[in-house]
């Protein structure tokens, strides 16, 4: 045996390694420092999820992923209890085993790996520390990787590829999903999007990231080839070339968490808390913001909609409705104007409806052309902007047409929330990146879009035909991780404001119920129109004025991504059960359902073959079962008090 290759063997027989579990012991951490390139492994009942995957991080001051020793890990109980409005679970209950690894290169601190796990998540961030003198660095990349066992499918969003799309505002992470898809593809050769959802021989992992704010990158996922996917930093070429790809930080610095949810069922990624269970408020709420439903006529209208008269027709809408809001969308200020939108806003107070109105991000990063422009991207000129808003009692601002990850663009998103909030602001972006733990952050924030959402289905008849498809992926992927504003649930037959020309909808209005209790954002915006109200089935209309935007629990009963779901949320005592179905075949199933005990009065919205939907009452029998049938592109909804 050589020299060298007796020096390797007495290394990896001197590696460090250490073990720690989740607070039920079901899933096992191994953090490993092997050839002084740390590596972790995920198990869960014994099954390996995660094979061994690099960790550490490329800085400017210090290569981090290579010549690292393992000193020691402090394991400890960390738990939190916190209330929020705005998600999917109104009160957690947050538990975790916390082991901060200790890494040093050449006798100095270098780096410590903060690992948090939980009975259903495993998160982990980086903590760099000064190196002499130096108090700045530049996170160039991570090693931070995902190796997954053989046999493992993907459910994957391709990410664009920068400057292309709509007037070159992409990356906007508003692609198609692949479902159940080989390994060891790159998207279109720009990784993909998170979130990020496998499915591994012993059951399902999700992938994404937590905790991103102006102080880094937002990243993405690039695979190397086979089962070997990793963090990914953003395109060059993203915000017409401005900006570097890389993080500025000042030491010590905390990078974002990188976080897997994982279980044997899907039912863990779905109602997982993990994105905000790891962050918390960046500020305290200038106001006690309130959330509910919402009209808005461009989905319908498009931006000939945004006028005085047919706005002030829907806040009369809104307010035959019972909704909180409209959103008045793109070119209002020409179309409108700043006087008439205070004549409107004055309108709509005395209606009970208040307005948010529609904003365009850019400065020099694409070339959308819709107004108001040029308002959102300076701080002087934002404020000014917003104290008109506050003066005259708008709610909330949709921002636009982003298109970037980048450092800058990331601080540009937390500048918008923090001016916003100063103002008792609301904020929707759309064209956007992912939320990363937004909603605990930033106390304003409502939802992203983040999705390819609901004006494709104006756009295009293909959106129409694939609406169920998208609608069960979303689900299971997207609306995990945070709050998606998708504009749906519209009761026109066609997207035209006659309801007699353009795309036409292949779903029911059943489905379009679902989809309402499905989507979770604590603001929604529907698609549905003035006309509705004498057009559509009025046992429809009036589920819409009821339903609610705000939950306390969810939880999954059934479903595959792309395929259907069947899900229940919880507004108070009062369950919703939703389903959808994307299948040829109808989906037949017996549900149990114990938060109904016998003799309850359920309410069961349901299609019959050819998508005629009805209410009907039923009592809830002794052995707390509904068997439901859900043809295709058709829908289910129960509701019943617990």
């Amino acid at each position: 045996m050589t020299v060298a290759a007796l020096m390797l063997c007495l290394q990896g027989a001197m590696a460090e390694e250490k073990r720690f579990n989740s607070p039920d012991g079901q899933i096992e951490v191994v953090v490993n420092d092997a050839d002084g390139r740390p590596t972790y492994q995920v198990s869960l009942g014994g099954q390996v999820f995660l094979q061994p995957s690099p960790l550490g991080l490329k800085v400017n001051i210090d290569d981090m992923t290579q010549g690292l020793k393992l000193k020691d890990c402090e394991v400890q109980t960390v738990t939190d209890d916190y209330s929020l409005k705005t998600i999917k679970q109104s009160s957690v209950h947050y538990e975790a085993t916390e082991a901060v690894c200790h890494f040093e290169k050449n006798g100095r601190q270098l780096l410590d790996i903060i690992f948090r796990v939980s009975n259903r998540d495993v998160a982990y961030r980086y903590k760099i520390y000064p190196k002499r003198d130096t108090r700045v660095a530049v996170v160039e990349g991570e090693a931070s990787s995902f190796v997954f066992p053989e046999g493992t499918t993907t459910f994957l969003c391709p990410q664009s590829k920068p400057m292309t799309g709509f007037a070159r505002t992409a990356p906007s992470y508003e692609t198609s999903y692949t479902l159940d898809d080989a390994m060891g593809k790159n998207g279109w050769g720009e990784g993909y999007t998170f979130p990020c959802l496998f499915r591994a021989p012993g059951g399902w992992l999700l992938v994404s990231e937590t905790g991103t704010d102006g102080g880094y990158v937002g990243c993405r996922l690039l695979c190397d080839g086979g089962a070997h996917y990793r963090i990914g930093f953003p395109q060059a070429g993203e915000m017409n070339g401005v900006g570097s790809t890389s993080a500025a930080v000042s030491l010590p610095a905390l990078t974002p968490w990188r976080t897997i949810t994982l279980g044997t069922t899907l039912a863990p990624i779905v109602e997982s808390t993990v994105a905000n269970d790891l962050v918390q408020p960046k500020y305290k709420a200038s106001r006690n913001y309130t959330y509910g439903k919402g009209s808005w006529s461009w989905i319908i209208g498009m931006d000939s909609s945004c006028n005085f008269d047919e706005q002030k027709r829907y806040i009369d809408f809104s307010a035959a409705m019972g909704f909180r809001s409209v959103l008045i969308d793109a070119f209002w200020d020409r179309q409108i104007g700043y006087e008439r939108m205070a004549e409107l806003a004055r309108y709509g107070r005395e209606k009970g409806v208040g307005i948010f109105l529609w904003y365009n991000s850019n400065g020099t990063w694409n070339d959308a052309p819709q107004t108001p422009i040029g308002k959102m991207d300076r701080s002087a000129v934002r404020r000014q902007e917003m104290a008109w808003m506050q003066q005259n009692g708008i709610l909330g601002i949709k921002v636009d047409f982003f298109g970037s990850d980048k450092q800058p663009m990331m601080q540009l998103y937390e500048d918008i929330l923090t001016d916003a909030n100063d103002f008792g602001l609301q904020v929707i972006f759309h064209g956007c990146t992912l939320p990363r733990g937004w909603e605990r952050m930033f106390p304003n924030y409502v939802a992203s879009e983040a999705v390819l959402a609901s004006e494709n289905l104006h756009f295009g008849q293909g959106a129409c035909d694939a609406e169920a498809r998208n609608a069960a992926t979303h689900t299971f992927i997207r609306n995990t991780v945070g709050s998606m504003d998708f504009g749906g649930s519209t009761l026109n037959k066609r997207y035209s404001a006659d309801n007699q020309h353009g795309t036409y909808r292949r779903t029911s209005d059943v489905y379009a119920l679902a989809t309402a209790v499905l989507f979770q954002s604590s603001v929604q915006h529907f698609a549905m129109a003035p006309g509705n109200l004498t057009d559509a089935p009025a046992w429809a209309v009036d589920f819409m004025k009821q339903v609610p935007t705000t939950w306390d629990e969810v939880r999954l009963l059934d479903g595959y991504p792309g395929r259907y779901v069947i899900m229940a949320r919880r507004c108070g005592s009062t369950w919703y059960v939703a389903g959808i179905n994307a299948e040829e075949q109808p989906v037949k199933t017996t549900l149990t359902l114990p938060m109904f005990v016998k003799g309850t009065q359920l309410s069961v919205y349901a299609d019959d073959a050819q998508l005629q939907g009805g209410l009907r009452q039923v009592v809830q029998n002794k052995k707390q079962q509904l068997t439901v049938t859900i043809p295709q592109n058709g829908g289910l909804v129960v509701v019943g008090e617990q």
